[in-house]
């Protein structure tokens, strides 16, 4: 049987929900982070998937791994298809020990990246300093996205710190703040030692903060089940792992038994 351009699903099967946007979407967005993926896996990915794709991380400080031209690649190919793609913001608090600042935007731009995330995981860096990377950024024409929270072990949310941070790095031009937890989800920000949700500690930080400006790390299908039931489809969530992005899109419509609640029904 031949299948025809026209040929498309009924809506309420594809979307039970009715709530997901087209991108570029504003609500709802996914990243995806990117460990090591090759060139075919990488356009595997694309092919399959890119219309549930916003933010591709090249996770923490891979990017001079790679051979240039499978870096190039990789970046020209992700934005065709209309996503951000920037290194981890572990990579720019590595240049930032060594004094390598003006080199890592130049590869960045060399590159052809369009995203850029400043983060301080690892390091403490002064609001002074985190300002001026954030305006850098700006002037250098990415779109960028900043992180809260610390990598360690057992680290937590400091409510009115991230208030103020939100406040000030939205206020200086960032797209959205991403909340910690790692490619783990386990013992960081809002996951305790299992991965379970704070949801005290979630909903305190959501009741200041509007939620469109969050981007929620959220690696483990139970932490994804338990914030999309909790919250709605359209929340942001990253570090997804390349091969669950289309099980998260089926969690967002309400097209796995976890979430088949949230669906519309129709008599």
């Amino acid at each position: 049987m031949e299948v025809t351009s026209h040929l498309k699903w009924n809506p309420v099967l594809a979307d039970p929900t009715g709530q997901r946007q087209a991108k570029p979407r504003t609500l709802g967005k996914t990243m995806v982070m990117d460990k090591g993926l090759g060139l075919n896996a990488f356009q595997d990915l694309l092919t399959t998937s890119s219309s549930h794709l916003d933010m591709i991380k090249i996770g923490f400080g891979t990017s001079p791994l790679y051979p240039l031209h499978v870096l190039k690649s990789k970046i020209s190919s992700a934005k065709e298809n209309g996503i951000c793609v920037y290194p981890g913001g572990t990579f720019l608090e590595v240049a930032i020990r060594q004094n390598a600042v003006n080199s890592f935007f130049d590869m960045l731009i060399a590159l052809g990246f369009n995203g850029v995330e400043i983060s301080d995981g690892t390091i403490e860096m002064e609001r002074r300093l985190r300002n001026e990377l954030i305006s850098r950024g700006l002037e250098e024409g990415f779109e960028v996205i900043t992180e809260y929270g610390k990598k360690g072990w057992g680290s937590s949310i400091e409510l009115e710190e991230l208030i103020e941070t939100v406040l000030i790095d939205t206020e200086l031009g960032a797209k959205m703040v991403t909340i910690e937890a790692r490619e783990s989800g386990m013992g960081v920000g809002i996951f305790d030692q299992n991965g379970k949700c704070k949801d005290d500690e979630l909903q305190r930080v959501l009741s200041a903060i509007p939620g469109e400006l969050l981007l929620w790390e959220a690696p483990l299908k139970s932490q994804q089940v338990h914030l999309i039931s909790m919250l709605g489809p359209n929340i942001h969530l990253g570090n997804i792992p390349p091969d669950e992005l289309i099980a998260l899109e089926a969690l967002r419509r309400g097209l796995r038994s976890d979430t088949l609640s949230l669906g519309t029904r129709k008599d």
